[in-house]
């Protein structure tokens, strides 16, 4: 009779019912420190725009917070340890997806810097043309190799950027205090440090394998 919103309820109605009757009635049944939890969910479920993966990570950890809250209560008839498990299984694909997104992210980037270094040695290998009429070359081939040299920068800078990101969200994750505010790398440095990555990476698939 004093319910906010009676049923049969949407997935918007029960967020919805949750704050209404947190302090009163579930904030009794579970850690009230997850109301910030219910207003998550409710400002990402029905904020009206597409969500990127790491905005449904957020979501899908959140949801399994909530359930395994109740959980503790009561198992519902086996209905919330069905859809954690779900809540889990989905956790594992994005993961799997994000994992082979970057994956081949940097496959592409990395084939493109190794075509483009390869050109770049045959180039400086090739003998200086001495005749005279080549003595010149045309302003259209320095653009060209302008050009050529920002997009293979851009290349680098784009992997470089992509893993810091997700480099600072790694350490976020494990230790928040570990995160500090550094002087952004120079391009050479980039690629020096895409070099050991390589290594390390390789290094890290063997030991998986093993």
């Amino acid at each position: 009779q004093i319910l906010y919103l009676k049923p049969p309820w949407t997935l918007a109605n029960l967020l919805k019912c949750y704050k209404k009757h947190w302090m009163a009635v579930f904030g009794y049944v579970v850690p009230r420190s997850l109301l910030s939890t219910i207003e998550c969910l409710s400002k990402h479920l029905y904020a009206d725009k597409p969500f990127d993966s790491s905005t449904v990570r957020i979501l899908l950890q959140e949801s399994k917070k909530l359930l395994h809250a109740f959980s503790c209560r009561s198992d519902y008839n086996g209905v919330l340890p069905q859809a954690y498990a779900e809540v889990t299984k989905l956790c594992e694909t994005l993961r799997e997806v994000r994992a082979a997104l970057v994956e081949q992210d940097l496959s592409e980037d990395i084939m493109v810097l190794s075509e483009n270094a390869a050109c770049e040695k045959m180039e400086d290998t090739m003998p200086n043309l001495q005749g005279t009429e080549e003595k010149e070359l045309p302003p259209s081939f320095h653009l060209a190799q302008e050009n050529r040299h920002q997009e293979i920068w851009s290349v680098l800078e784009g992997v470089w950027n992509t893993m810091n990101l997700y480099s600072v969200e790694l350490f976020q994750k494990l230790d928040p205090s570990a995160v500090t505010m550094a002087a952004k790398a120079s391009f050479e440095e980039a690629f020096l440090g895409l070099q050991k990555l390589l290594a390390a990476v390789r290094d890290i698939r063997e030991g998986i394998g093993r």
